[in-house]
């Protein structure tokens, strides 16, 4: 007796492109044009949070226990930028997932 629940559900599609949302997850696009467009997202993703972090870094008062050191500010830009980078690859805020879904819709058509 099959009531079906144990029936395999089909996987969600993100509407006009024919890409699962589990690809898209796990990276398994093979369209060049999507992943041109995937990779455009995260890219914008990452600066995103680069900038967030900046202007989170800024609020910060300089003058601190060792105070202002030479290459501080060089090497909290590296960092501020490579935690951004990292975040973004990893799936970041989710800002990329609906900028794709978006303008997927409208570019890849």
């Amino acid at each position: 007796m099959d009531d079906g629940l144990n029936a395999a559900k089909p996987p969600l599609i993100i509407p006009g492109t024919g890409i699962t949302r589990a690809a898209l997850a796990a990276g398994e696009i093979r369209n060049p044009k999507d992943k041109k467009l995937h990779k455009a997202c995260a890219d914008f993703e990452s600066l995103f949070i680069f900038q967030m972090l900046k202007t989170m870094r800024d609020t910060i008062p300089a003058d601190g226990l060792l105070g202002k050191t030479a290459g501080k500010d060089v090497y909290d830009m590296m960092m501020d930028q490579k935690v951004s980078e990292e975040l973004a690859k990893k799936g970041g805020m989710g800002l990329q997932k609906v900028l794709f879904n978006q303008l997927s819709r409208r570019v890849l058509k």
